[in-house]
């Protein structure tokens, strides 16, 4: 059974920051690049963070504050989040593909999380 599990959510001040995990099983996580999107209300699902063997890619909104992170050996991505702000808050979810392409156009995406609440808070 493949399973990406976010957790680390929660409610934060604006300058604070949270760590988000994103735990998988189910397939060769190594193979994979893992990707971080978000989703407020009423709004796009939108791009964060993604992390593949060898690269890591940011939005422009977060690049300097977030930071993209994985530990093969626990098969697990880590998304660090510094300086938060309001417009920060959303559903984070994680998401794998087969390359960092796919997870930077939003196409094929293999496998979807079920997503961690971010609340900040001004």
């Amino acid at each position: 059974e493949v399973q990406l599990v976010e957790s680390g959510g929660g409610l934060v001040q604006a300058g604070g920051s949270l760590r988000l995990s994103c735990a998988a099983s189910g397939f060769t996580f190594d193979d994979y690049a893992i990707g971080w999107f978000r989703q407020a209300p009423g709004k796009e699902r939108e791009r964060v963070s993604c992390i593949s063997s060898s690269s890591t890619y940011y939005a422009y909104s977060v690049k300097g504050r977030f930071t993209i992170s994985r530990d093969n050996a626990k098969n697990t991505v880590y998304l660090q989040m510094n300086s938060l702000k309001p417009e920060d808050a959303a559903v984070y979810y994680c998401a794998a593909a087969l390359t960092p392409w796919a997870i930077w156009t939003m196409r094929t995406i293999d496998y979807w999380g079920q997503g961690t609440q971010v609340t900040v808070s001004s």
